[in-house]
């Protein structure tokens, strides 16, 4: 009866315990739409490439942090088993087991079975297990042990079917489905006399731990012992794990072990303390059984679940506790309760959080803005009022509502509260009851901080900045707009951040100090440089305080004018922090950030995180890079960075790209879209709190584009030759065309030239001819005139004598008579004179020539010379020149002497050619 009792008392405390919600360590859950495969993961390994790989049922999957690629056998079978082994992944599936090898960026498989080595056997001959024994790596059916020395396969056959097999201290240990363990001696299975009350039970896991051998059977426990003798593990844990069902087990350090169950989910026991914590649907898996347990770099567990696969951070500073109830509510604040839980106000009320149990505090709901931990009291900021919790009891002492901070001042000895209706002064925080409001401040003010006696700085909750100065006794001098009067517009939110007895205020993303000398705010060049576009910044001490940037929080310590950042990933918090609300309570070794749903805490002293050796790698159109990959131009490159850590030491990554700005590395994937051609470069950088660390480079090359490739630049080339050739006997055709052209211009210039001159050689000697003929015509001309005149004379002479003689009889009267018509025809002078006129008009030209050529010619050497022109003797020209026929002769001769001529040459001749 008693022992009915006792199991019944230890049934409901651990309906209890099931129900407790536990401080635990963060878990990512993966499900089969990320990683597009089945549900149940029969084994998960990490390789020697860091990867993680499982064996999810038809699929074989490999996780680096960054993707999921997923791989099928060739015959598509199951896959049961994966063993990682140098750099080989080995696998086994139904009447199969090979290894698996990473080649250009995929894993290729090579089979190492053969159809006759299942021969004898049933249908059912899958390998479950594969484990190294020595240099050999051996595949576990249900029925034979196939033992592979790298060259060939041997099997080994067991005495009956068997669970698994378990390689410890050199041995191989093979636990039967009915007849217990048996251990491998001289290649043949013999029983293990000590351990006969494992007979008829299903045994999940063998492990040495510390010098002592641990038993996990499926239904019946843990037990442990050595060689020789076994007894059931004394552990409080053993018995819900009993009722559990336990699948699988891993040791993860000398003080932790984690036990996968069917019913629920994982436990995570410390040895040292005998004390568990209990991971499962509830709380974070997405499934309760965990078919297979492994442990990464970081002793980070990972779990193939019968749906889906889990990533537990058992060794990451962050836990986290996560009402899944809905009962908590959001945490605006908390604080601690003497080192044995927290007091978390809420949106729903208060809370004590104890013993992994989440209990309200009764008559406290409602929205609570703050706590304020006064000795072992608690001062709660109420929407009802302002109440005291003093770990028992709970009393309203002020009605002052809605207090968003409770302030002790270092100066005045009083406490201020800024609340729903301004700002209350209490003077003995120990009568809550007695207090007062500051000045006439009626609006909301939601921050306060002081740091100079009689003066208190107050942010309204919605806008404006105010300096308020008061007396000592507390009687307001003055309640200044300090963001009005410096002209600053949207002062909407205030933040005031008391740093190193710095009061700095924080409006529309500017950092001001205020200069109390000249009244007027100044801008921060530190924090104005450091912390310009934050989102909230959450004090915590004197040295340090929390950033909220681009929705991520950092931890920040001021190291000289430097400020050391610490990042808090993301993915502890995402999603689930109250903006414009994140409060940071610090305690011993602890930070502790308040949720939507919860809280998140954080060791206080950070590890700094490991920078291991990053790879990455560059997938093009879905081909991985290699040197030979040629990267067209404009096209988009994807790169992986691969870290070997996966949990907390997974570092915070930025990348430059070809000497530009950091950019920060999202999920381990960076994508480069409209690639240019050329040489580029990537540098991943480490945030190491201060300046960026770099870790390494990946270059790559980017073909030009293919109007620049070598057969379009021969193209080109040839084409720029054709054109040339072609402008070349273009130009050429057309300069033989211009040369025959010119030519036969030139030809027809020539005999135009030639027709020209020979046309003007015979105008000239028409004009020539036309000249000497005139020139004879008006000889003739004057010859004629002369020669007429004198005919005329005589004529008119003769017969005015003919009539004398007619008329006259009387001889002496008759000569008398003659003697006077004689005289009477004789030329008179003006007949001669106008003779001589028409006679030189007629000869112009000539005269003009022979003056120009002989200027000492008289106007008598003229005439002779118009007479010697026109031919005429000696004789001829004595009557004209009214002279003697010896007269001319002499003026000849004269006349040869200024022409200079001799008397060989005809003078006639010669006035003829000039």
């Amino acid at each position: 009866m008693k022992i009915r009792h006792i199991v019944l008392l230890i049934y409901i405390v651990s309906c209890f315990k099931a129900g407790a919600q536990q401080l635990l360590p963060f878990v990512e859950n993966f499900t089969k739409s990320e990683y597009q495969g089945d549900n149940q993961v029969w084994s998960v390994v990490q390789g020697n490439d860091n990867a993680m790989y499982f064996a999810n049922n038809h699929f074989f999957l490999r996780y680096n942090g960054v993707k999921w690629e997923k791989y099928t056998l060739p015959n598509k079978t199951i896959i049961r088993s994966v063993y990682s082994f140098g750099d080989k992944i080995y696998s086994g599936s139904y009447k199969e087991f090979g290894y698996w090898h990473r080649k250009n960026g995929f894993m290729v498989y090579k089979s190492l079975s053969e159809d006759a080595m299942f021969a004898g056997f049933s249908g059912n001959e899958e390998i479950w297990k594969i484990f190294s024994f020595g240099k050999n790596i051996c595949f576990q059916s249900f029925n034979a042990l196939y033992v592979y020395d790298g060259i060939k396969t041997k099997r080994i056959n067991f005495p009956s079917q068997i669970s698994y097999c378990y390689p410890i201290d050199n041995e191989v240990y093979a636990a039967t489905t009915r007849e217990g363990i048996f251990v491998l001696k001289n290649n043949k299975f013999i029983p293990v006399s000590g351990w006969g009350q494992l007979k008829g039970g299903i045994i999940h896991g063998i492990e040495k731990h510390n010098g002592e051998i641990y038993v996990f059977t499926k239904n019946n426990g843990v037990f442990k012992g050595d060689k020789d003798k076994l007894v059931p593990w004394q552990n409080p844990v053993n018995f819900y794990v009993k009722e559990a069902v336990i699948l699988s087990s891993k040791f993860i350090d000398k003080t932790k072990l984690a036990i996968g169950t069917s019913r629920q989910g994982l436990y995570i026991v410390d040895l040292a303390s005998n004390t568990y914590i209990n991971i499962n649907r509830k709380n974070s898996l997405k499934n309760n059984a965990v078919l297979s347990i492994a442990l990464d770099r970081e002793n980070d567990l990972w779990l193939g679940l019968d749906n889906g696969i889990s990533h537990v951070e058992v060794n990451s500073p962050v836990n986290l506790f996560t009402d899944n109830s809905g009962l908590l509510g959001s945490v605006y604040s908390l604080s601690s309760l003497s080192n044995t839980g927290y007091l978390l106000v809420t949106n729903h009320g208060i809370f004590t959080y104890k013993t992994s149990v989440l209990e309200p505090i009764p008559n406290t709901q409602g929205q609570v803005w703050d706590v304020y931990k006064n000795g072992n009291k608690f001062i709660l900021g109420h929407n009802d009022g302002t109440l005291v919790y003093d770990g028992n009891v709970l009393k309203n002492e002020s009605p002052v509502n809605g207090g968003w901070k409770f302030l002790k001042s270092r100066f005045d000895g009083v406490y201020f509260q800024a609340n729903y209706a301004g700002i209350a002064v209490y003077k003995d925080i120990n009568k809550l009851s007695e207090y007062k409001m500051l000045g006439k401040i009626e609006k909301p003010i939601r921050n306060i901080a002081q740091n100079h006696p009689g003066e208190l700085w107050a942010a309204d909750n919605y806008k404006s900045l105010y300096r308020i100065t008061y007396d000592e006794n507390l009687n307001v001098k003055k309640i200044q707009n300090v963001s009005a009067d410096n002209n600053i517009k949207g002062d909407f939110g205030v933040k005031l951040f008391n740093f190193k007895d710095q009061i700095l205020f924080f409006i529309n993303n500017i950092w001001y100090t205020y200069n109390s000398l000249t009244g007027k705010l100044e801008k921060n060049t530190l924090f104005n440089s450091s912390f310009g576009n934050v989102s909230d910044i959450i004090p915590i001490d004197e040295d340090t305080f929390m950033v909220f940037k681009d929705g991520l929080l950092y931890n920040v310590n001021q190291k000289g004018n430097d400020f050391l950042w610490k990042l808090l990933p993301e993915k502890y918090y995402q999603g689930r922090l109250i903006i414009e609300n994140i409060q940071v309570f610090a305690e011993a070794g602890k930070l502790v950030v308040n949720l939507d749903d919860g809280f998140v805490e954080i060791k206080r002293d950070i590890p700094i995180k490991k920078n291991a050796a990053l790879k990455i790698e560059a997938f093009y159109e879905g081909k991985y890079v290699t040197p030979q990959t040629s990267i067209k131009y404009n096209h988009s490159l994807e790169l992986d960075v691969v870290s070997p850590w996966f949990g907390y030491n997974r570092a915070d990554l930025q990348y430059r790209f070809n000497g530009g700005r950091l950019h920060a590395v999202n999920s381990g994937k960076i994508i480069l879209n409209n690639l240019a051609s050329g040489s580029h470069d990537i540098e991943l950088f480490a945030n190491n709190g201060l300046h960026p660390l770099k870790l390494t480079t990946y270059k790559f090359t980017v073909d030009k584009p293919w109007y620049f490739s070598l057969y379009m630049i021969m193209a080109y080339v040839a084409f720029t030759v054709l054109v040339f050739y072609l402008y070349y006997k273009w130009n050429h055709f057309k300069y033989l065309q211009k040369v025959r052209l010119n030519e036969e211009e030139l030809r027809h210039r020539t005999q135009i030239i030639e027709l020209e001159h020979e046309a003007e050689i015979k105008l000239r000697n028409q004009e020539y001819e036309k000249h000497l003929l005139e020139t004879e015509v008006q000889t003739k001309a004057s010859e004629v005139a002369g020669k007429s005149l004198s005919i005329a004379k005589h004529s008119e002479m003769i017969e005015s004598i003919q009539e004398v003689l007619e008329s006259e009889k009387n001889v002496d009267r008759l000569v008398t008579k003659i003697k006077k018509v004689i005289k009477t025809s004789t030329i008179s002078k003006n007949e001669w004179q106008s003779f001589e006129k028409n006679l030189i008009k007629s000869h112009e030209e000539f005269v003009a020539r022979l003056t120009e050529k002989y200027p000492v010619l008289t106007p008598k050497d003229i005439k002779l010379c118009i007479y010697l022109k026109m031919n005429l003797s000696s004789k001829e020209i004595a009557p004209l020149m009214n002279i003697s026929f010896r007269g001319v002769e002499l003026h000849r001769y004269r006349l040869r002497k200024k022409l200079e001529i001799g008397t060989e040459e005809s003078l006639s001749r010669f006035m003829i050619n000039i």
